[in-house]
């Protein structure tokens, strides 16, 4: 079965090569192994490549048109059982290039345009927890291919132009024709002189070296909006690489990276942080002042008898829910996880306090696990059942 390549891209069988340019581009954004290393992306990125290639070459299409497969190994357009000739727009086209035809009456795609787009830039950008909360604008050094100033990417000294090439005289290609049992078949390559353009720069810009662009390091601004996190990225339309011959300029991908905060992390808009809490302020209650993330400090109440592993919520204290749209969409919560100190060491007064509070409590000999209803504990009860 011979590929769908408009169905690759996503646009219709009569699309124009404006349609197809476009859906390819924003399909490479997507999924080009610099933005997304994905395997899955990657190999979906070299169908993409292909069904662009195939597309915007009139012969090639022609074929797909016609049912076949241009890009089938097996030769003939790939018809997967159909007319073997499908892939020629008629008798004469057959005759040309397996009898008789000659090096100047074959078929060609025709130079090709020196100027092409851009690839993506990607950049990587550390921020705090707090920048991730609030947002950012930030001004970064990017360096990226940038257009020429000198031939304003015409890759030409100036006075001057490029020229038709002589060897393949415009065509782009040089064609070559071998003999067969069938008679002569002719084939076509790319223009080594050349290399496909059909025209040479006899005189190269002396600052770029005929590529209309060069290296360069400039300041990009980039505004983070609140609520963004580890590996998310902001999109800059056209501030990433500018393509050969002037082409237009690709995107510049800029990507999150959290750093780590010493009281509080994250798990997604929700903060979490760990409050000690000496046993005697767990056991009698009090209030501490907790600073949040903002700076701002907030009373926290702690009931009298909190226990080891209490969690207190705060509701609407976390961090900002950032909708696909880039808007904000409420807050997250912050959990407290109490965590009680007990102390390692004490004086002679304060352990006869507590010895004195432990007789009180009747907790001199305490069960560690707990007991029954008839006050027999877990040894008590292993004992009495090896005893039975």
């Amino acid at each position: 079965m011979a590929r769908d390549y408009y169905g690759i891209l996503g646009v219709e069988q009569g699309a124009d090569a404006t349609e197809i340019k476009r859906a390819y581009r924003r399909l490479a954004r997507e999924l080009h192994p610099d933005v997304n290393p994905d395997e899955a992306a990657k190999e979906r990125f070299r169908e993409v490549s292909t069904a662009y290639e195939v597309l915007t070459d009139p012969e090639k299409r022609r074929i797909v048109d016609l049912g076949g497969d241009p890009m089938d190994p097996r030769g003939g357009g790939g018809t997967g059982g159909q007319d073997p000739f499908a892939g020629f727009g008629g008798f004469s086209d057959i005759m040309d290039a397996f009898f008789g035809g000659t090096a100047g009456g074959g078929r060609g795609r025709g130079p090709r345009s020196r100027v092409q787009p851009g690839a993506d830039a990607l950049i990587r950008m550390e921020l705090s927890l707090q920048e991730c909360a609030a947002g950012v604008q930030r001004d970064l050094a990017v360096d990226t291919a940038v257009l020429c100033t000198l031939c304003q990417g015409s890759g030409c000294a100036e006075g001057t132009h490029p020229t038709a090439c002589d060897t393949c005289n415009g065509s782009g290609e040089i064609q070559s024709v071998q003999r067969s049992f069938l008679g002569q078949v002719v084939t076509a390559r790319p223009c080594p002189t050349c290399r496909g353009f059909g025209e040479v720069i006899p005189e190269p810009c002396r600052q770029c070296a005929g590529d209309g662009r060069v290296r360069s390091r400039r300041t990009v601004s980039v505004k983070i909006p609140a609520g963004v996190a580890e590996g998310m990225r902001v999109r800059l339309s056209g501030q990433g690489e500018v393509g050969s011959g002037g082409g237009p300029a690709g995107d510049l991908y800029v990507e999150v990276e959290e750093a780590p905060h010493e009281i509080f992390t994250r798990d997604g808009a929700d903060l979490h942080c760990t409050l000690p809490l000496p046993m005697t302020a767990a056991a009698l209650g009090t209030t501490l002042p907790l600073e949040l993330l903002d700076g701002t400090v907030q009373e926290l109440d702690v009931e009298a008898g909190t226990q080891h592993g209490t969690v207190r919520t705060l509701r609407g204290k976390g961090m900002p829910r950032l909708r696909s749209t880039g808007r904000i969409d409420g807050y997250g919560d912050l959990l407290v996880h109490v965590e009680v100190a007990v102390p390692s060491k004490l004086d002679k007064e304060q352990t006869e306090l507590l010895r004195q509070l432990a007789k009180m409590r009747g907790e001199e000999q305490p069960d560690l696990v707990g007991g029954n209803r008839n006050g027999h504990g877990l040894f008590s009860r292993l004992r009495d059942s090896w005893t039975r």
